[in-house]
């Protein structure tokens, strides 16, 4: 008779059936390992359980815990949880086998002897799989795998090669069972490098630890990055009101960089995340559809989305390619906002907040907050944000059929409500008329091309290789 599952208690210990011949298995559903075994004329509770070393198996034994018929099974499962606990530290439960074991590798489990003989000689418990292993499995298996973005698996990284430095060749069983360790290293983080970044380092250790635990169920079921005492966060609340718009406005038209000033605008009218916004490429670019593929945002390919263009967010776009054009042109051809960096591409938003005070997640908490003086709704500011949808309807929207027209008309309207901010501005302040003012852009080509033009002049009159002008 085939092995069953049930949820073990009294009442369904004793409605289970004898086989006609031989023995069955009723196993439990919550606790692995326990379970009933069923014979002709009799009913024995039993725990099955693998012992390990570094993390491979090398030898299972199954261990009696007690006749079914005068145990109860409250007794027989707290039993069981006590004998499953000593397996997965490499121990064998104090009663003898009375079961057959399975030998692996030469290991085996002593009748004589209720202890692990490994390797012929008696090792001490096996302390199996360390940080770095499991690490390298968790990004490999699971950040990989599953498209995560390059900056989620390099936080990852950082945290584990950075912060749990010496930890990288300590067994996680270790850190199980030495939980006031992992405390003590979330204090120290705490205090050194601040609250976020601490909390930020043990969840990076609970899921670890959590998809570690997947292939090596001797590890304790208690994640000792659990226990700690989490820092309290706060969102931080850095976005600006229309009334704030004008001076920033300002500062930006005051950037000498032309490309640096349309990415953080372009940032602020899109609310999209900078990482993903530097990495813009021009084959990402529909200016037929009026949108912007974002292929790789946090969370990874999976949650690949396409930003509806305004009237404004196009221009911003077009004053981008044509400057990266005139400065970059070789790296124009694959970067929308082009630098002069090692990939070609802006690696480095951050300015000095007396010359720019808000940029990066400033901007994007301010599209969120003028969303709402836009008259666009929450939802619609969650799908132009890229944001989750809560609930189970989230699975019965198509993006894609909002964005040819709904979210677009949406993304218009905040745009809109932006550049109210100006006002005026365009026709009376020179600094802004330079920038968004009609052919501001090919007049500012024009003055670095003539800029160029002259440096090279001025360059080969000191080199003698031009004749000096006559006087006139």
């Amino acid at each position: 008779m085939a092995d069953i599952r049930i949820l073990i208690n009294d009442r369904a210990v004793s409605d289970l059936k004898a086989p006609s011949s031989g023995q069955y298995r009723a196993r439990d559903t919550q606790l692995k390992g326990f379970h009933v075994i069923v014979g002709r004329r009799s009913k024995t509770f039993a725990v099955q359980g693998d012992l390990r070393k570094d993390g491979k198996r090398v030898a299972s034994i199954s261990v009696r815990i007690g006749d079914a018929e005068t145990m109860s099974t409250r007794e027989a499962r707290a039993t069981a949880k006590t004998y499953l606990a000593q397996i997965s530290k490499g121990e064998h439960p104090d009663p003898k086998p009375d079961l057959p074991t399975e030998q692996l590798g030469g290991a085996s489990v002593s009748r004589d002897n209720p202890t692990v003989q490994l390797d012929q000689q008696a090792d001490a418990a096996p302390k199996g799989v360390t940080l770095s292993r499991a690490w390298e499995r968790y990004r490999d298996a699971h950040l990989i795998r599953k498209g995560r973005s390059d900056g989620t698996i390099e936080g990852y990284r950082d945290h584990i090669e950075r912060l749990f430095k010496d930890w990288r060749d300590t067994p996680l069983q270790d850190l199980a069972e030495d939980p006031a360790k992992v405390i003590t290293r979330h204090d120290e983080i705490t205090k050194e490098h601040g609250p976020y970044i601490a909390n930020g380092s043990m969840r990076t250790l609970r899921a670890v630890y959590n998809h570690a635990r997947r292939a090596h169920r001797y590890l304790p079921a208690d994640n000792p990055a659990s226990i700690v005492d989490w820092n309290s966060e706060k969102r931080r609340n850095t976005a600006m009101g229309l009334d704030d718009l004008s001076h920033w406005f300002h500062q930006v038209a005051a950037l000498q960089n032309p490309i640096r000033r349309e990415f953080h605008l372009f940032s602020l009218l899109s609310g999209c995340r900078p990482t993903a916004l530097m990495e813009a490429q021009p084959q990402h670019l529909d200016l037929r559809r009026r949108t912007l593929h974002i292929p790789r945002p946090k969370g990874g390919a999976d949650r690949a989305f396409d930003i509806p263009l305004s009237r404004q967010m196009i221009l911003c776009v077009v004053r981008a390619i044509r400057f990266a054009h005139h400065f970059y042109p070789s790296e124009a051809k694959s970067w929308l906002f082009t630098a002069d960096s090692d990939s070609g591409h802006l690696a480095e938003q951050k300015e000095d907040r007396d010359v720019l005070a808000k940029w990066g997640n400033d901007l994007r908490q301010t599209f969120r907050t003028l969303a709402t003086p836009a008259g666009v709704s929450e939802f619609d500011a969650r799908l132009l944000m890229n944001h989750a949808i809560p609930g189970v309807n989230a699975g019965y929207i198509s993006r894609h059929k909002l964005l040819e027209d709904h979210l677009r008309t949406q993304q218009q309207a905040i745009s809109n409500t932006m550049f109210s901010a100006l006002g005026n501005m365009i026709t009376k302040s020179a600094t802004i008329r330079s920038w968004l003012g009609p052919y501001a852009t090919r007049q500012a080509i024009d003055a670095a091309k003539r800029e160029e033009s002259s440096a090279l002049r001025d360059a080969a009159l000191e080199r003698g290789s031009l004749p000096q002008r006559r006087a006139a």
